[in-house]
């Protein structure tokens, strides 16, 4: 460069003086993963235990990632898994972990992709996107802390607060006398809709329930049905139509929930809408059931399809195709997402992680409200760390 003047030389200076992106970015610094047992106060029983297919569920693991930068910033995330699979997914975490240490957590598309390559030869679903999970949702959490807000409101929400319903109360080992108690006390606290399940071999018997919840409740207060993937595909349309009469929100899972054909001809056949995607692990899969009609709704797990950033995915993928939204367990974090969805969605409440955090959601008028906490707004309890069973570090603490 040919310096002519004194403004080409302060010019010049400049340029040599700038600093690019790179230069000044943050860098990741320390990784913990941590492994907990969440014990359940009585054991749990839905349909798949009822044919035989399954144990009742006596406790859920859980894989925290909680991630450090240099600049101070910090982000929590978490994945889970009920039954087995909690210690194999912690194993793989432990093994991608290192995978973080001197990236910009704000690049958390290229860390995301960087983490499922690194684990690829074991394929690109299943456990080995559950273990990035906890990664994911760490680095969004710790994004919206730097932008000093809560999650939904970094991603852009359409509303504050989400229309909710409860699972926990319905399930199956619970006697109907106790299901239409905890009907009652969940209104009270200030619940939108009622899930039960169904599934169960006597099909009369799920009728009998069905019908004594919906009296209890009235015709139009919200209700769901969930039958765990436990009919068949004549089953299914026969309970279906019986079902009509109840005005229903949803069926859940009627089918096996890779079988797209049957969900799709239970859509196009009943009135009654059908929702199902919970067990589906990557966004490849939510593809083919958004692209297969084979829903009304949409249920897909964060944790379970690798975080929050192909949730994102599948729910623009949604939106395009006209599908409903109703993501599945994990409230903490699906409520930030649902209320950045552009259809009213709506969050499934579960109280059994209510222990891990210091932090509660607030539940009223029929809907889960999104606090103005930073972040996703939770930080982990004195319980969450008596649970835990093993955990490692990597990376210097800053």
């Amino acid at each position: 460069m040919s310096i002519k003047s004194n403004s080409d030389a302060v010019s010049y200076a400049k340029v040599i003086n700038s600093k690019t992106a790179a230069d000044t970015a943050d860098r990741i610094e320390w990784v913990k993963v941590s492994l907990a047992f969440l014990p359940l106060a009585t054991p749990v029983s839905d349909a798949k235990v009822l044919t035989g297919r399954q144990k009742p569920l006596t406790e859920v693991a859980i894989i925290f990632a909680e991630i450090r930068s240099r600049d101070g910033y910090e982000g929590i995330g978490f994945s889970y898994s009920k039954r087995a699979g909690g210690p194999g997914i912690y194993a793989h975490a432990k093994e991608l972990a290192d995978n973080l240490l001197g990236e910009d957590p704000n690049d958390i598309d290229k860390i995301y992709t960087k983490l499922l390559w690194a684990g690829a030869s074991v394929g690109r679903s299943g456990m080995t996107v559950q273990a990035i999970s906890p990664f994911d949702v760490a680095l969004w959490d710790m994004k919206a802390k730097r932008a000093k807000l809560p999650l939904a409101k970094l991603l852009g929400a359409h509303r504050d607060s989400v229309q909710c319903y409860n699972t926990s109360g319905g399930f199956l080992h619970t006697p109907l006398d106790q299901v239409i108690k905890n009907v009652a006390i969940s209104r009270e606290s200030g619940i939108g809709g009622i899930k039960i399940k169904v599934g169960q071999p006597n099909t009369a018997e799920d009728i009998r329930r069905l019908t004594a919840v919906r009296k209890e409740l009235g015709d139009d207060f919200p209700l769901m049905v969930d039958a765990n993937q436990q009919w068949d595909r004549e089953t299914a349309i026969r309970m279906g139509r019986k079902m009509e009469e109840f005005n229903l929100v949803w069926i859940e899972e009627p089918l096996d929930a890779y079988d797209i054909e049957g969900h799709a001809a239970l859509t196009a056949s009943l009135d009654t809408p059908i929702a199902t995607g919970e067990m589906l692990t990557s966004y490849r899969e939510h593809e083919q059931l958004i692209l297969g009609n084979a829903s009304d709704f949409v249920q897909p797990d964060a944790p379970r399809v690798g975080g929050i950033t192909p949730f994102l995915q599948i729910m623009a993928l949604a939106h395009k195709h006209g599908r409903k939204l109703a993501p599945h367990f994990a409230m903490e974090i699906h409520l930030h997402l649902a209320a950045t969805y552009p259809q009213e969605p709506w969050l499934e409440h579960f109280e059994w992680l209510n222990p891990l955090f210091n932090e509660q959601l607030e539940l009223k008028d029929g809907r889960m409200w999104v606090s103005d906490r930073l972040g996703l707004g939770f930080t982990l309890s004195e319980q969450a760390l008596a649970w835990t069973v093993d955990k490692c570090e990597f990376g210097k603490k800053p």
